[in-house]
Parts: structure tokens; sequence; C-alpha cells
């Protein structure tokens, strides 16, 4: 999948790298300072220049690209770079960050937007949405300190589901850091029970997707 991340802050940046980890991204931001600051610290095509641009845009790949996310801290830009996307370049999915909330109502297919995200939605949340992946997911690789951060969705089907945390047995060096139910983070007690429809967030320096996707699925 060839995915054009609009906007290189902080989310862009972590958006950027998850979705470096199996797919051919192109980070842009108009900031040239912010784009030389990050060259060699990302598996990605970093490029200058402003996304509002048809002609940048273009140029950024957007005319071949399968997904385009406008997450600048603009409102205003992110409209604007998702009709592009989609009425200019026809981009198959857009996602966009919505940074005010009272904005919410614009972010729609009139504007281009197939997928809106409220700047307080989880990163992990916002990957699925973007990219329809689901069961576990590495969203996070934090090399240096040699930490993953890998998220697990419980289903009817899940092992652990109906369990307490308790009752999972994780691998070494894992540490369960939240559980969102209904969209809101909740504090992982072992005597919590899991639910379908809960996501599990795991910290681990050691184990691997699979062993988590073991323990839970």
């Amino acid at each position: 999948m060839k995915a054009l991340v609009a906007g290189a802050g902080r989310l862009g940046t972590q958006i950027a790298r998850v979705l470096a980890a199996r797919n051919d991204v192109t980070l842009v931001d108009v900031d040239d300072d912010l784009v030389a600051g990050l060259e060699g610290r990302l598996p990605v095509r970093l490029l200058a220049g402003d996304a509002c641009d048809p002609a940048f845009l273009e140029h950024a790949g957007a005319h071949t690209a399968d997904l385009v996310l406008a997450t600048t801290g603009t409102d205003e830009n992110n409209l604007v770079i998702s009709l592009l996307a989609k009425r200019r370049f026809a981009v198959p999915r857009v996602v966009a960050r919505v940074n005010d909330a009272e904005n919410t109502w614009l972010f729609d297919r009139a504007w281009g937007v197939d997928t809106p995200v409220p700047v307080a939605t989880p990163l992990i949340s916002l990957i699925e949405e973007a990219t329809g992946a689901t069961d576990t997911v590495a969203l996070l690789r934090l090399s240096k300190a040699g930490v993953d951060v890998i998220e697990t969705a419980i289903t009817p089907q899940s092992l652990a589901a109906g369990r307490t945390l308790a009752e999972i047995a994780l691998p070494a060096g894992t540490v369960v850091a939240t559980v969102v139910r209904e969209g809101r983070p909740t504090i992982p007690a072992p005597d919590m029970r899991l639910r379908p429809g809960d996501e599990v967030l795991i910290v681990s320096h050691a184990a691997t997707e699979q062993e988590i996707h073991a323990a839970f699925q």
C-alpha cells in the first residue's frame, strides 16, 4: 500500500513510522527545518512543501496513493488536503485529523473525508481506521528503548474473552498497559475480566506479536 501522510508533527511522524513497517510511506510538511530534522530517522520518503498545493500533492505521489492522512495541526488545512486527495486525485481512502471538536461536522464525504479522527483518538484506533488492520497490530517500535507497544482486540472467539487479566499467562517482560473499553482507557487491575470488543494495549521488551496473539487469541 502507498500512503501519504501530510503533517510531520508528533502524530504524523508516529503514524508514518508505524505504516512504514509494511507499506510505502511518504511524509510531507510545510516546515523545511522539521523535515530536515527527520532525515535518517524514519524509513520513509520525506518531502518539504505545502500539501494544500495540488502541484505539490501530485509531486508527493497523491495520484498513486492508496491512503492519504491529513494530520496537520490546522483543521482548514486538513480539509483542503482531504478535498484535493479525494476530488483531484481520487485517493481511495482519506483520513483527517480533527483538531477542534466544534469542526467535526465539516469532516465528512462532502470534503473528501472517509474517516474523521478527533485529536483525542488513541493512535491505535487511528491506525486501525486508516488501514483496516484487525486483531494484533504492532503499533510503535521503540527501537532505542527496545520496547514494543502491541494492541490486540478481544473477540467472542478469543481465548481471553471472559477471563481476568490475572488468568492470562503473559510472556516474560510483558505488562498490560491499559484496556480500552467502549472507547475509554481503563486501569488494568488483575481481576478485570476481558469482554469482546475490548482493546488491550501491551508493552513488552521481548515478546513477539505471535506470542501475544497466542496468549490472548
